[in-house]
């Protein structure tokens, strides 16, 4: 069982004084285990507690130098008898079992020039993994750090080095962190090191990513320093930590973490081949996003996880601001309002979705709050948040932010401290604000109407303030005006714009459905690909989403407006948003099987459309990634892979020549052979993976059960998994795919139980079955859940998918 608000609290009354002794052992990296010692000293007002290490062996544990025969139940160690009220000093000694789920202190060997690397990647009830400890954020504590590794090898970690010998590493001790923060990363990194305003920097990634480094060193560099010296602008509390790396690191199941001292990122980020300016971008926003946690999380911490928004909402907020201000990455926001806020919309609208800042009992232990870092606590958080700053100012905003970092600088905090600096801050009603706006679940709606003499009229259903900016449009979609208006009850008549085509919310400043008048939508169906803006395009296409998601549209406009405007889009952001979404939900929730080779089609014809149309070469990569992905001409595809060029004179980066194969297999034109001989001549851990979807997504009964099998062994990896489960689904070919369909209902709960919270993110989040399931298919996901048997991870991700399907 996790941790429960009831043991956390109990514990947090009663231990105090926290500090952190660690020494891992990961000299023997080849071995099951790795060896973990940790003193833990503290005070305490009761004579029993308990710390968390999970899956140990060999347990030691001694108290004040004495050896105890402490209750260990495979997670918990139980402690009795302890001295009150004065420091005492706890000593547990174990091997811990390394993972290749990206739970704990996860190993991976590189096909490449097979090198390994360990790193500890933590998160909640992670820590537990690695070291003793009490695993809740509200016990923070200083970690005075040592590491032995292999000596050829690098180790970074929470704090800079304090010395090194023989592959003997010892850390500065940090300043007060929770334990979810914990950091180490050991294996022969690659580095690019420098220092900045007093304080070493570096970046890292594995031997074998040397040349990707190399190539985008300067680049991450001047990123990494414009985001420091802009949150320096930004925030009063200086940068609190002693050192900065970044490290690209293998397995990871988030696509980043702020751990302070060495944030790590999947590796993904660090693509072989060609990086487009959407790449960098959405990069760069990852890194500002990261930063930001060193204030918003690290600095200032949650009490309990119900404030995951505290970290997550503010992250995700500043990642875009600083990207596009600081970094010099204009047009941030068009990822934003074209993928993540869209994806919180549908959020908003299932069962399981809950406020922005739930009350701390709504999050009763460690696996509920594990469900809530979603799109609520990321993007509708953040989408919130710029609302909020659109309607108290930025100065004030700012202010009241500053006020509670250094109120609270290395402490808790909670959302009513936040809200009350606000409000000291500002003239207006923040802590009304934040009741309808982040207490309570769901969105207004925003409605055109018009009036007898056709003045367009704005009205609210709904009972939040809003404010944003509405454009109008002649019929040409040329743009006439934009202004921003207050709309709260009463309806807003805009009657200088009589007869022109109006949206709301144009520049996407508050979280609301858009419903336009039959004027408005008639323009925007027909002129979409006009509009000049690119942020106004992109909520006009979000907005394309929402109609066909809830039905208000249907799927056959929503692909007109994809055959008419997609060639002739222009940001390749944009590019890529449109065609997820129509390969993605349009396809696999909204589209009857029998449909979904036409849907394909058409969408082939929409990229091919484009590619003759423009010449820009960041567009031409991106409607060739969409081209790979659903073209039926097999003769075409093997062409580019034998020329390594497409015929529009695209490179063939890695990645888009794997997609190139993964289609091939998938229309039966590739045999295993022919994929091995793709692999051997990638020989990288991306090439394995691309392998592994290669095989499984071809068309035969017996290449879904080889990729059943390689998904169903005891120990596979979270990457290998992912991308069998991407090849195996084929929602042109469901009969195929329905035994394991079946297999998949029935398996996955058992493996989630054994496995743990990442690697039932992966199986619920992005292993579920991409095509259209069956009425009896449906009723057996819902009386799974009904079961109670389902992990509470999964069975979040599969209750939102079962939304989704009815």
């Amino acid at each position: 069982m996790s941790l429960t608000l009831a043991e956390a609290r109990a514990r947090a009354a009663h231990v105090s004084d926290v500090a952190y002794e660690i020494d891992l052992d990961l000299s023997d990296h080849e071995g099951e285990t790795f060896g973990s010692r940790t003193t833990v000293t503290f005070t305490t007002t009761e004579p029993s507690t308990f710390l968390e290490l999970t899956d140990a062996r060999d347990l030691a544990v001694s108290v004040d130098g004495r050896p105890v025969e402490a209750a260990y139940d495979g997670r918990r160690v139980g402690l009795v008898d302890l001295p009150v009220g004065t420091p005492v000093r706890v000593r547990v000694e174990a091997r811990v079992p390394y993972v290749s789920d990206g739970d704990g202190m996860h190993r991976m060997t590189d096909p490449v020039d097979g090198e390994t690397y360990v790193s500890a990647y933590l998160s909640l009830d992670i820590a537990q993994r690695v070291f003793a400890c009490f695993d809740q954020p509200d016990l923070k504590a200083t970690m005075a750090v040592g590491v032995s590794a292999d000596p050829r090898w690098s180790v970074i970690g929470n704090g800079r080095v304090d010395a090194l010998e023989g592959g003997r590493w010892r850390f500065a001790t940090t300043p007060r962190l929770c334990p979810s923060l914990f950091v180490v990363c050991a294996g022969p990194w690659h580095s690019v090191t420098w220092e900045h305003a007093g304080l070493p920097f570096g970046w890292h990634a594995r031997a074998s990513l040397a040349a990707e480094l190399d190539r985008d060193a300067a680049e991450l560099q001047r990123t990494t320093t414009d985001c420091f010296d802009h949150f320096a602008t930004l925030f009063d509390e200086a940068y609190p930590f002693d050192s900065y790396d970044q490290l690209f690191g293998p397995g990871h199941n988030w696509g980043a973490m702020e751990t302070p001292g060495c944030v790590t990122y999947r590796d993904e980020l660090l693509p072989r081949g060609r990086v487009t300016d959407d790449q960098r971008s959405r990069r760069a926003t990852v890194i500002a996003h990261e930063m930001a946690h060193m204030w918003f999380g690290n600095l200032v911490t949650m009490r309990w996880w119900e404030d995951t928004w505290l970290n997550e909402s503010f992250a995700d907020y500043m990642g875009y601001r600083v990207a596009a201000d600081g970094a010099g990455f204009p047009g941030t926001l068009v990822v934003h309002e074209a993928t993540r806020k869209p994806a919180a919309y549908v959020a908003d609208e299932r069962r399981s979705t809950h406020p922005v800042a739930p009350l701390a009992t709504d999050v009763p232990d460690v696996d509920a709050a594990f469900t809530n870092f979603d799109s609520i606590s990321y993007a509708k958080g953040s989408s919130c948040l710029r609302q909020l700053v659109t309607w108290l100012g930025d100065e004030d905003f700012l202010a009241g932010v500053n006020a509670h970092l250094t109120r609270h600088r290395f402490d808790n905090a909670t959302l009513d401290d936040l809200v009350g600096a606000l409000d000291d801050a500002s003239p207006r009603d923040v802590r009304g604000w934040a009741e309808v706006w982040l207490r309570r679940t769901g969105f207004d709606t925003i409605e055109v109407r018009r009036r007898t003499d056709d003045v367009p009229v704005l009205v609210r259903d709904g009972e939040r303030p809003h404010r944003f900016s509405v454009s109008a449009f002649d019929d040409r979609g040329a743009l006439v005006g934009t202004r921003v208006v207050d709309l709260e009850a009463d309806p807003v008549p805009l009657p200088d714009w009589v007869g022109l085509a109006v949206v709301p919310n144009s520049h996407g400043e508050s979280f609301v459905r858009l419903r336009l008048d039959p004027h408005s939508a008639r323009v925007v169906a027909e002129r979409l690909g006009s509009v000049g803006d690119d942020l106004v395009r992109t909520v006009l296409w979000a907005h394309a989403f929402d109609e066909v998601r809830t039905g208000a549209s249907s799927t056959s406009a929503f692909l007109d407006l994809v055959s008419r405007h997609l060639p002739v889009e222009r940001h390749p952001a944009l590019v890529a948003a449109v065609l997820d979404r129509a390969l993605g939900p349009v396809l696999t929730r909204s589209t009857p099987a029998a449909e979904a080779g036409a849907l394909l089609d058409r969408v082939a014809r929409a990229c091919g459309e484009g590619l003759e149309a423009t010449s820009d070469e960041e567009v031409r990569v991106a409607l060739t990634r969409g081209l790979a992905a659903t073209s039926r001409d097999a003769d075409r595809l093997r062409g580019w892979l034998e020329d390594g060029r497409t015929d529009h004179g695209i490179d063939l980066d890695p990645g888009l020549r794997w997609s190139t194969v993964a289609r091939l297999a998938a229309l039966g034109d590739l045999d295993e052979s022919a994929i091995e001989a793709e692999r051997q001549r990638d020989q990288s851990f991306a090439g394995d993976l691309g392998a592994a979807r290669a095989l499984a997504a071809r068309p035969t009964a017996e290449a879904k059960a080889a990729a059943w099998a390689t998904m169903s062994a005891p120990d596979v990896s979270n990457r290998v998994f992912e991308a069998c489960a991407h090849g195996l689904w084929d929602p042109e070919r469901v009969a195929l795919c329905t035994p394991y369909v079946d297999a998949y209902l029935a398996d996955s709960p058992a493996l989630c139980a054994h496995r743990g919270q990442g690697f039932s993110l992966v199986v619920g989040r992005n292993a579920f079955p991409a095509l259209a399931l069956s009425d009896a298919q449906r009723d057996r996901l819902a009386s799974a859940l009904a079961s109670g048997d389902v992990p509470p991870v999964l069975a979040r991700f599969w209750n939102d998918h079962l939304d989704d399907l009815t």
